[in-house]
Parts: C-alpha cells; sequence; structure tokens
C-alpha cells in the first residue's frame, strides 16, 4: 500500500531496507520483496539480510531491481565482485553506515553496532574498484534526528569516488533534500514520508524550483 503510494507521489526507486535481519541472523523478508514488486512500476532495492550471493540471487528472483550489502561486503569483500559480474554493476550497491570519530569517518556494521575498522573513504573507493555501482551511505550521527543529512559526509565523499551516492539519514524538512543534493546523488528518506510530513511530489517541485535536476511526470 505504502509503496503504490510512494510511487504515485513521484517517488524515482524505493529502498526495501530489512534492517535488523543482518544483526538478527536471518534472511531479508522475500515474501514482502516479491509483493512489493509486484505492485510498483519503479525500481527496487533490497537490503538487510544479504549474505551470499545466494541471497541476493533469491531477493533478485523474487523481484529486486537492486541489492544492497553491507556487513557482508566488510566481512567478504569478494561478494561485491562476484555480484557486480552475475548481475551488472548497476544492480550492485554497497551500503556504508559512517560515523565520524577523530576526525575522520569510520565504518560500521551489524546494523550499525560494530566499528569495522575501516576508513569510510578508503572503504567507498575500494567497492568502486571491486565494482560497486552505487553507494547508499547512512550517517549514524544523523539519522533519525530529522535535523538534515550529514552534509560534510557527502561532500567528502563526492571527492572520494566516481559512482553515484546515495544520501540517507536526518530528513526533516525540504531544504535538507536541496542542501545534500549539491554533493550526492539521489536522497532517501524513510519516516518523513511514512508520516506524511513531506509530499514526494511537492518536494520535488520544491526542488525543481530551486534548479536541482528532477523527475516531475
Amino acid at each position: 500500500e505504502l509503496a503504490g503510494r510512494y510511487e504515485e507521489e513521484g517517488a524515482d526507486e524505493l529502498f526495501l531496507l530489512d534492517v535488523t535481519a543482518t544483526i538478527q541472523g536471518r534472511a531479508t523478508f522475500l515474501k514482502t520483496v516479491r509483493d512489493v514488486a509486484s505492485a510498483i512500476n519503479i525500481p527496487l532495492g533490497v537490503g538487510g539480510g544479504i549474505r551470499s550471493v545466494a541471497d541476493a540471487d533469491a531477493a533478485f528472483k523474487a523481484g529486486a531491481d537492486k541489492v544492497s550489502v553491507n556487513t557482508a561486503a566488510v566481512k567478504n569483500p569478494g561478494i561485491v565482485s562476484t555480484l557486480a559480474r552475475e548481475y551488472g554493476s548497476q544492480s550492485t550497491v554497497v551500503a556504508i553506515d559512517a560515523k565520524k570519530a577523530d576526525g575522520a569517518w569510520s565504518v560500521f556494521i551489524m546494523s550499525g553496532k560494530v566499528n569495522a575498522g575501516l576508513n569510510a573513504m578508503e572503504w567507498a573507493r575500494t567497492v568502486e574498484e571491486l565494482g560497486a555501482g552505487e553507494l547508499l551511505v547512512t550517517s549514524i550521527d544523523a539519522d533519525g534526528t530529522r535535523s538534515g543529512y550529514d552534509v560534510d559526509l557527502y561532500r567528502e565523499l563526492s571527492n572520494a569516488v566516481n559512482i553515484p551516492v546515495i544520501a540517507s539519514g536526518g530528513a526533516g524538512e525540504p531544504r535538507h533534500f536541496l542542501e545534500v543534493l549539491k554533493y550526492a546523488d539521489a536522497a532517501l528518506a524513510a519516516s518523513v514520508f511514512h508520516m506524511g510530513i513531506i509530499n514526494i511530489m511537492k518536494l520535488k517541485a520544491y526542488l525543481n524550483e530551486a534548479g536541482i535536476r528532477v523527475r516531475l511526470y
């Protein structure tokens, strides 16, 4: 129901993220993926609980257009190159949960609970070289605050990699999207849309008026 509504409002893409799947050690909800995929005509990304190529294959067969890997990629970087080779870079997304510590961005895994000991910019460059076609990057500090995206993170990332970066975490009002889209290639949000705080069609009209290229039809 929500998926269909978002498509009608003008969403360009939907991401179905099972945020507790990895930490609970289970696969993502394939029935939900199938139901959502059959209800929409825009691209569908799926993440959370994708721990192997077999998990990714199951998600694709259920209707996903893209899969995102996070913890699995850190533990086994080869999964990125395998997915890119088997399904194409355009379908291979690496999710990065980043938190700033001592002036640098660190990568966190296991639903943002475990410091992986990796520099986020270096990791982003590594997965780009491995074949990732897109990065879904969440600022742990900003996530859930509705106080704005962590613009500094995306400014730094835009200089570090040449593949598209999706910004996630912190959206609270339309101007937050405008601020981050100066550096990120796309912006993801959840609660502001779920709760009706922001209407997608009105948001895109606002961004268009501000000079950001968006699909309006």
